[in-house]
């Protein structure tokens, strides 16, 4: 959306993984690494952790990995509680990644080493976007297109603009409000927690929103 066009325009982003050569076996190797890994490296595990495939009992890489291959409860449940889209840059989450690990050390100093070929591989990403090709100037216009792109399009629209955007607000609601005045529909869609649903169910719930909206914009016509 610019100035000069007011219609919401698709866009897409493609994801192409670079392996980093750097991997851990336990806790205190994975907290070595993080405190000195890439930024992009940090945003990989955590910040597109949504368009991958995901299990909704984690909110990251790094929890999965501890919850799944090193059978750390504990600490899979402290990193899934970070959020990271409450921080302003990579510094900070990279920050609270390394204080949860250290309160997490000081309780468990032996912690389990992972099986070999199950150890933490760090990856980091070049993410390249593009528009769709799908314009909205309307609510059904829009309803059209959200029905039909990628899921790469509803992360970038949902997930990763809430990092360009902050204060919880995406790219869809955003245009909602101030290009259609729909306060109230830009709230329902800010509303929708990411963490509770793959990016499937996010649109589910956009759909149904909008479908709702169109309907009452119907009724009041007729």
């Amino acid at each position: 959306m610019t100035a000069k066009n007011k219609s919401f325009i698709f866009t897409q982003c493609v994801n192409i993984l670079k392996s980093t050569g750097k991997k851990a076996a336990d806790i205190h190797e994975l907290r070595a690494i993080i405190a000195d890994i890439s930024e992009e490296s940090i945003f990989h595990h955590t910040c597109q952790y949504f368009l991958k495939e995901h299990v909704l009992e984690y909110t990251n890489d790094f929890a999965r990995w501890a919850g799944e291959s090193l059978e750390e409860s504990s600490l899979a449940e402290h990193l899934s509680n970070i959020d990271p889209y409450d921080y302003r840059n990579m510094q900070g989450l990279r920050n609270e990644l390394l204080r949860v690990i250290d309160d997490y050390m000081k309780k468990y100093r032996e912690p389990r080493r992972a099986i070999p070929g199950d150890e933490f591989y760090f990856n980091e990403t070049v993410t390249l976007t593009f528009p769709v090709g799908i314009q909205a100037q309307n609510l059904a216009e829009f309803l059209i297109g959200i029905r039909f792109i990628d899921p790469q399009s509803i992360y970038y629209h949902f997930y990763e603009a809430r990092m360009r955007l902050r204060n919880g607000v995406d790219d869809f609601s955003l245009w909602m409000e101030q290009v259609l005045g729909k306060k109230e529909l830009a709230e329902r869609i800010r509303a929708i927690d990411p963490f509770m649903h793959h990016i499937e169910g996010i649109r589910d719930f956009i759909v149904t929103a909008v479908e709702e909206e169109v309907k009452n914009e119907m009724e009041v016509i007729h």
